[in-house]
């Protein structure tokens, strides 16, 4: 994620007036080629402007950050010793090499 300066901050915020002006179009536009738009009401930050995309984008960002705390966390409870190879699964459950390589699997 790229950092943003002082300056593009300021070209990022609009006052609320716009849209009482029926600016909104114009925002949303404008939302659209920038991605983020920062809404000042009385000089204090009032809410951000996201594009679709940029939204989506964090939403990934938010999601992968709290599937990796959780596989730091449960790595920290792992025993290597209570490991099987793939192998040993195999010999356990009576599943032959054949048999894997005619299973269609489709991971997403």
């Amino acid at each position: 994620m790229q950092q943003i300066s002082v300056t593009g901050m300021l070209k990022t915020m609009i006052p609320i007036s716009r849209f009482n002006k029926g600016e909104a179009n114009k925002i949303f536009e404008e939302v659209e080629k920038t991605g983020t738009k920062i809404v000042v009401k009385n000089n204090k930050p009032a809410c951000v402007l996201l594009s679709p995309s940029k939204y989506e984008t964090l939403m990934e960002m938010l999601s992968d950050y709290v599937l990796l705390e959780e596989a730091d966390r449960r790595m920290e409870n792992y025993d290597s010793s209570e490991s099987l190879t793939q192998e040993q699964m195999m010999r356990e459950f009576g599943i032959g090499q054949e048999e894997l390589d005619e299973m269609d699997v489709e991971l997403e």
